[in-house]
């Protein structure tokens, strides 16, 4: 059974784990840095099984115009059993009075495109907007 719950920086190894597991290296550069990131966050939500964090979505924002899922990541071993579903839907119930529910993938991945489209989300080009960033 999967508990969900909201979490903070005495999970930041787990989190580090979850992260290195998935190769996303650019957040393992400083612990205190990550730590600074999910304390600042807007939400931060984990999904546990017994007792151990399997993955989580964290998301920033001024949680009324905008939220933006920062990260949404669940462990090898646990996904495709819609943990990472339920995680998505959870922050976008807790922030459905947003005007903006967004977040950026690669183009690339074909499963997380697959997933987030399953989701019923839009892609800026099927909006018609675009994106910028440095």
């Amino acid at each position: 059974m999967i508990e969900y719950r909201e979490f903070g920086a005495e999970e930041l190894s787990r989190v580090q784990a979850l992260y290195e597991d998935a190769g996303w290296t650019a957040y393992l550069g400083g612990p205190d840095k990550l730590a600074r990131a999910f304390a600042m966050s807007l939400y931060v939500l984990g999904a546990f099984r017994n007792g151990m964090l399997v993955g989580f979505v964290r998301c920033v924002g001024d949680g009324a115009h905008i939220v933006y899922v920062q990260d949404l990541i669940v462990d090898r071993p646990y996904r495709r059993q819609g943990i990472g579903r339920d995680l998505l839907w959870k922050a976008r119930e807790a922030y459905r009075h947003v005007r903006m529910f967004a977040l950026m993938t690669d183009a690339s991945d074909g499963n997380a495109n697959a997933f987030y489209q399953t989701m019923k989300m839009k892609s800026c080009k099927d909006a018609g907007l675009t994106a910028y960033f440095w």
